[in-house]
């Protein structure tokens, strides 16, 4: 089975073009399953389970499992999403007969709504890098953009110059499923990113090969996901800013500050790559949990008191 898992994700990388964390993702929780079965489901070696052995007993133990070891319902649900996937995909080539995860209901996970940041909690963190050393001005650049463009962290460490127009303020970005997208961007970021521009051969040294990444590292190679988060980090903690930011909290705070200036949805839904509308309408919530504040906090019969007309 482990084989047949590898030979998934090569499709979903090939012909999918997913992502490279999405990939990852996918394998941690196939290659748990597999062990799962393995170990304590069937309790044979790995080497002799197969897709056969799977039946929807074997996938709701193993979401009971996870539940034992401390795993949340969001991370439960991905896990069975990538089962699904799987078998889905491997009923097709035929080597399953039946998907025994689509017979599983999927955990409920409690709803939240997006963590985003004030009007002045976003001006301060974006004012924060203030230094004129490369890596400050690489440090503003990035938290700009972020903010200005609403892109995901995998979009943004992915971009190089040449998916950039300066003059146009506008950029090019291939989103989750290789799909590509436009996005506009205002002043301040185009500031941000000329003058890191200036800089930016200072970083990037001798290091050679990878294109031009518009956001490099001390030793001039592309930035990753996890420098992004210890750069956010940095600058979170610089300006007091409440914990628990992190890069795709810019990303809601820039959906949801264009929502609050009424902007439309479908409009919103295109800026951010969603291919289903419903997962932009979860900003909607916090719109209305911001209006229900305002409600709450003004109106003369919102507490149960006896003023008003």
């Amino acid at each position: 089975m482990r084989a047949l898992i590898e030979r998934f994700l090569e499709y979903l990388a090939l012909e999918r073009g997913l992502a490279e964390h999405t990939l990852t993702a996918y394998r941690a929780d196939l290659t748990r399953f597999h062990d799962f079965l393995a170990r304590e489901f069937l309790d044979r070696p790995p080497a002799t389970v197969g897709a056969a052995d799977v039946d929807v007993l074997a996938v709701r133990s193993f979401l009971a499992a996870l539940e034992r070891a401390g795993l949340g319902r969001k991370s439960q649900g991905r896990a069975l999403a990538a089962l699904r996937a799987f078998f889905r995909w491997a009923c097709r080539v035929g080597e399953a007969r039946s998907n025994p995860a689509a017979r599983v209901r999927t955990p409920k996970a409690p709803r939240t709504l997006p963590r985003h940041l004030l009007p002045g909690e976003i001006e301060s963190l974006l004012e924060a890098p203030a230094g004129d050393d490369p890596a400050t001005r690489r440090d503003r650049a990035l938290l700009e953009l972020l903010y200005a463009a609403g892109l995901r962290v995998a979009e943004l460490v992915s971009l190089d110059w040449d998916d950039l127009d300066l003059a146009e303020r506008v950029l090019r970005v291939l989103g989750k499923g290789g799909k590509e997208r436009m996005v506009p961007f205002g002043r301040p970021a185009r500031e941000a990113l000329v003058a890191w521009r200036e800089r930016w051969g200072e970083l990037r040294g001798a290091a050679t090969g990878d294109g031009e990444p518009v956001f490099l590292n001390a030793r001039g190679g592309r930035l990753t996901d996890r420098s992004v988060r210890r750069i956010l980090d940095r600058w979170v903690a610089a300006t007091a800013t409440a914990r628990g930011v992190h890069p795709h909290t810019l990303r809601h705070t820039f959906a949801t500050h264009l929502l609050e200036r009424g902007a439309d949805l479908r409009a919103i839904q295109e800026l951010l790559g969603h291919a289903s509308l419903a997962t932009t309408q979860r900003y909607t919530h916090v719109d209305v949990e911001r209006l229900l504040g305002v409600y709450r906090e003004a109106h003369p019969r919102a507490r149960g008191g006896r003023g008003g007309t």
